[in-house]
């Protein structure tokens, strides 16, 4: 497909990267640590490290790695904990002793984690205690044989460590009992580590950096490849998408979404690192009044986050009174961002929420808006430097211009594969290197790209397609509504209806209310059937709204 979409770079965006400038993550980092040294680099709780104390720590534990455990290059290293100091030093350091990270979602039950473990092939764990009670139950089912145990206050220092983990094991009790005879603290870790040095490890770049697993919405979870070069690849693509509007050494970002999930990862702790900036480690982003406190705290110039998680802050009356003076960019991905949402961002904050979009398998970026965007596009902008995209028919043909297909995606950030499943790898990942993605697609005119939907979330109503994301940006207009999702529901006349499930805003918001609404915006054959209220959606821990739970919860025909 010709690169009609060059022309909407912003002046002085490269078309194209250098992924030699690099030849592991580990020396990016490296790089950033001697020339920020005396930097903050993260903050947490109310502490800061700076990227010399960042890394000396994750030097040591790189060094407890290979001189206390033994492990040898390529080793897996599962780390599941949310964003605390502890979590950038565990990967770092895991890297940076050649080792492979496995992230782990610290909210996974005994199953989920027990197949990861088992999958990866991962001896040693870096577990937060308050979910070592979920680990005791596998352990002796998994290969595991090195466990390091952290605890929230481990890096505050004292005697606020002697008190946060008191007020967490004793008072809120969020530690529930667990048993593991051969473990390790993670300062104890550390302390061991101190006393002998990192050794350097030939790192090339189709090294394993990270074994990041799927969420398995379309089968059994799958640990995607990311290899070092992946990695770097999309720091750059990243980097010089955002050069215009970020200033080496000076950024504030804050950090919300989980560090173990694919956007976080390489948007805020990688690109962000490598421009020295600090990044502020929200732990639980579900407690809204706590995140907005933190916000206070600090002269924030970026952010990045889900549509439900922008939602959420904007549906809190004290996010208003936060000074927005220094906020630049804010950056949307992981989902659709809606209209609605997009509006009231930038009327609020003085700042454009950018939309972008991108895959565990495309490590993470594909496409992003421009910078200097206006106003919300209702599109997730334009593939990024050293990328190709065709979109294919159902018989792997390109389709013609204008015309919707499957948005397949080639470039240096493309994965792999998938660990240990060729077969599955071969069915995502052609001959000529394009990843299938799955999600139906146009491309403007103008040279963007438009999501239609998800293949498998497409409704068909009478031989009709309705897609979800359309139904849910409409719904979403509405003043009374706060969160709403769409599925289709099997019907003996149309094939499926559609069905949508809302959360009110307006107490007083009424079936009617939506239908209405709807039939003022949509065609009829795209009108819901059904509207149910809920509380809440069901949603993954990044904030992603589970379409496939609320299909699950329907009754199925007879």
């Amino acid at each position: 497909m010709e690169k009609i979409w060059l022309k909407n770079y912003q002046a002085g965006v490269a078309a194209e990267i250098d992924i030699n400038e690099f030849q592991s993550v580990s020396e990016v980092f490296e790089r950033s640590a001697a020339k920020f040294r005396d930097r903050p680099a993260l903050a947490c709780m109310d502490k800061i490290l700076s990227y010399g104390e960042l890394d000396q720590l994750s030097a040591n534990f790189a060094s407890y790695l290979q001189n206390t455990l033994g492990l040898a290059k390529g080793s897996r290293v599962a780390i599941m904990m949310p964003n605390l100091l502890q979590y950038p030093i565990a990967v770092f350091g895991t890297l940076r002793a050649g080792c492979t990270v496995v992230n782990v979602n610290p909210l996974y039950t005994p199953r989920e984690l027990e197949h990861q473990l088992k999958d990866s092939g991962t001896e040693t764990i870096i577990i937060l205690e308050n979910f070592a009670n979920v680990l005791e139950q596998v352990l002796p089912r998994t290969p595991v044989k090195n466990v390091v145990i952290a605890s929230i206050g481990d890096l505050l220092g004292f005697p606020k460590r002697l008190i946060v983990n008191f007020v967490v094991r004793k008072v809120k009790k969020m530690v529930p009992p667990w048993h593991i005879a051969r473990h390790t603290g993670f300062n104890d870790a550390l302390a061991a580590g101190a006393r002998q040095p990192m050794r350097k490890v030939d790192i090339d770049h189709d090294d394993i950096a990270f074994l990041q697993y799927t969420g398995g919405t379309t089968g059994v979870s799958k640990g995607a490849m990311l290899t070092h070069a992946n990695i770097i690849a999309n720091m750059l693509q990243a980097g010089e998408w955002v050069k215009h509007a970020v200033r080496e050494g000076q950024e504030i970002i804050v950090t919300a979404l989980p560090l173990y999930h694919i956007f976080s990862l390489t948007a805020n702790l990688m690109v962000f690192t490598e421009l020295g900036a600090m990044s502020i480690l929200i732990t639980n982003p579900r407690d809204i009044p706590g995140f907005v406190k933190e916000l206070k705290k600090y002269k924030v110039t970026a952010i990045t986050g889900v549509n439900t998680l922008f939602n959420a802050l904007l549906n809190n009356p004290d996010f208003k009174t936060v000074d927005f003076s220094t906020w630049r960019l804010a950056l949307g991905g992981g989902m659709a961002v809606q209209k609605a949402v997009a509006d009231k961002w930038k009327d609020i904050t003085g700042t454009p929420l950018i939309e972008a979009y991108g895959l565990t398998e495309t490590s993470p970026a594909a496409c992003i808006n421009p910078l200097d965007l206006k106003a919300y596009n209702g599109t997730i902008g334009v593939p990024i430097p050293s990328t190709d995209i065709q979109l294919r028919d159902n018989e792997g043909r390109e389709v013609a211009p204008g015309e919707s297909g499957e948005l397949c995606i080639r470039g240096p950030q493309v994965m792999k594969g998938y660990w240990q499943r060729p077969e599955e790898t071969a069915k995502v990942i052609d001959s000529q290197g394009f990843l299938a993605t799955g999600d139906i697609a146009i491309i403007t005119p103008e040279g963007y790209v438009k999501l239609v939907d998800r293949k498998k979330d497409m409704i068909l109503v009478s031989g009709f397609n309705v897609y979800p994301n359309e139904i849910e940006d409409v719904v979403a207009l509405h003043p009374g509504v706060l969160e709403v999702a769409c599925i289709g529901i099997p019907d003996e006349k149309s094939g499926e209806v559609v069905k949508v499930f809302v959360v009110k805003k307006d107490p007083a918001l009424t079936e009617a209310d939506v239908l209405s609404h709807c039939r003022t915006n949509l065609t009829g054959y795209k009108v819901p059937k059904l509207v149910e209220f809920r509380q809440e959606l069901p949603k993954t821990n990044v904030g992603k709204i589970l379409r496939r739970a609320l299909r699950d919860t329907e009754v199925k025909p007879n």
